[in-house]
């Protein structure tokens, strides 16, 4: 961010671990072949004209099997300058954007956009998981009744002119690859991997590169906020989205009503510096796992020692690695990237240990359940193009990536301080360092002008650790921190008392008791 951003999802041939990830993790966006950025349908709105609304409940029919009971559907896209700086040029992407309206809504206070993270996750579908209300962990009937509910995809993200420059084999190798490629010639080979993926993408989009940053895509957000007639933004933020949300308060304050920033992006940090962070924040959530594993033996099959369990299933994949039903042997990446999924909720937590379980006895099924679930791969070994578009962004805005010595040496002192996620953190910040993009970084200042602004943060996050909180929050000068003392990444709508403090929040602009502090049940 202007500091910079953590490491979020890379691919690298390690791991990708999601300076936001999605909450929850979402289901493909089943854009098999996406256009090219820029090759739009041609009936977007203007930047600065109202949206052009058409009912499409085949949105909610493809993603869930239905839409939700009271709940209509409309989408509309937006085209917007691909460069901000030079407006006029002609050339736009497509945002795409789906508005959820209950039927019951009453006494309107206007749109409620969102975004839920990534960078590459897609805010179309999350819209519309959360239209199912709360007792499938959707949105509360207090805010569904008052707002319009619209998500977006952000350029270059899943429906909006996206990026696709990795090829399903060279994303199947990132994820199989060693978490911790310990000697120098398996490290090159890593090397050799991320380069070749950062190469593919500089042939294919070459000067647009920069474009796909995230005050580009802060700029797209007012465009929005316009298009569904809003004089002001109401915005809630997951993971990434924090930072989405924080940078369009420092560019336009004077257009906010309310955010709510939910799971911190900490901009002040150097790239280093987060990805410590994150690395410090899995280590903290995989250790209280493995206390909850110890407490709870007959829910935990690889009880008294999963910290024992897991680094024993790494150690022998790496020499013999089970085999699964679709031909992937479940190698140590792949059992890597399955305990990262598990990690973002508490939920995750026993589905890691019976699949840590099962691979024991010659089972990979599980691991790649969650492996899959995290990577968006589909059952026919495509992926949807989250983590192109989180490399192009993460990329785009990152102008202090380490030089391939400095992230050696940080892999050697990582392991030491973090023993099971500090090298994979380490050598997850390969494909900045070889991204041949310009770079177009955030601004890290305060949000002058702004009104105050809501940023919750979970005392268990592995991904946007809870020290962040406070950070970003004194950062932009009028954040007022909301902690919850539970597990998992991002917190709204868990509990009554983060809903309650939330709800109150976006209904009638009343922040919660300063200080306040929900409990993890």
């Amino acid at each position: 961010m202007v500091k910079r951003r953590l490491a979020a999802a890379l691919v690298t041939a390690t791991l990708l671990v999601a300076s936001g990830c999605t909450l929850p993790t979402f289901a493909p966006n089943g854009a098999d072949e996406p256009a090219d950025p820029g090759s739009g349908s041609g009936k977007a709105a203007a930047a600065g004209s109202p949206a052009q609304w058409s009912p499409c409940p085949d949105v909610p029919e493809k993603l869930v099997g239905r839409a939700a009971a009271g709940m209509t559907y409309e989408c509309a896209a937006v085209a917007v300058p691909r460069d901000w700086a030079t407006p006029d040029s002609g050339e736009t992407y497509e945002i795409e954007m789906i508005r959820i309206r209950s039927k019951n809504q009453s006494n309107r206070i206007g749109s409620l956009l969102l975004n839920p993270g990534g960078p590459g996750g897609s805010g179309v579908d999350t819209a519309v998981y959360l239209s199912f209300g709360q007792a499938l962990g959707g949105l509360p009937t207090e805010i569904t009744d008052r707002f319009d509910i619209v998500g977006f995809d952000p350029r270059g993200v899943g429906r909006s002119s996206p990026v696709k420059c990795i090829s399903s084999e060279d994303q199947d190798a990132s994820f199989a690859a060693d978490p911790d490629p310990a000697s120098q010639a398996d490290f090159d080979e890593v090397a050799a991997l991320n380069k070749r993926i950062a190469d593919g993408c500089a042939e294919k989009y070459g000067p647009q590169l920069p474009y796909f940053s995230t005050e580009q895509a802060a700029r797209d957000l007012d465009a929005l906020r316009a298009a569904v007639g809003d004089p002001k933004l109401t915005y809630l933020g997951y993971s990434y989205g924090t930072l989405l949300g924080a940078t369009y308060a420092q560019l336009f304050p004077q257009n906010v009503r309310a955010l709510v920033l939910d799971g911190a992006v900490d901009p002040t940090e150097t790239y280093v510096q987060g990805s410590e962070a994150q690395a410090k924040g899995f280590e903290r959530a995989f250790t209280n796992f493995t206390n909850w594993c110890a407490q709870a033996p007959a829910k935990c099959p690889i009880a008294p020692d999963a910290r024992g369990a897991v680094t024993d299933a790494m150690a022998k994949a790496e020499v013999s690695p089970v085999r699964g039903a679709d031909g992937r042997d479940a190698t140590a990446g792949w059992i890597f990237i399955g305990l990262i999924s598990s990690l973002y909720t508490e939920s995750g937590w026993a589905s890691l240990a019976a699949a840590i379980d099962d691979l024991q006895g010659g089972d990979a099924k599980g691991i790649f359940d969650l492996a899959d679930q995290y990577t968006e791969r589909k059952p026919d070994g495509t992926y949807t193009n989250l983590f192109d578009a989180n490399l192009a962004v993460n990329c785009a805005d990152t102008d202090d990536a380490p030089t391939v010595e400095e992230i050696r040496r940080l892999q050697s002192e990582w392991r030491e301080k973090y023993p099971l996620f500090g090298a994979a953190l380490a050598v997850g910040m390969l494909p900045c360092t070889y991204w041949t993009g310009k770079r177009d970084p955030y601004p890290a200042g305060q949000a002058k002008g702004s009104p105050d602004l809501l940023v919750v943060g979970t005392t268990g996050d592995p991904a946007t650790p809870y020290e962040n909180t406070a950070d970003l929050a004194k950062m932009l000068g009028v954040g007022q921190v909301l902690t919850w003392e539970g597990e998992g990444h991002t917190a709204y709508p868990t509990t009554a008392c983060i809903r309650q403090a939330v709800d109150g929040y976006l209904i009638d602009l009343k922040l919660p008791a300063e200080g306040l502090r929900c409990p993890a049940r």
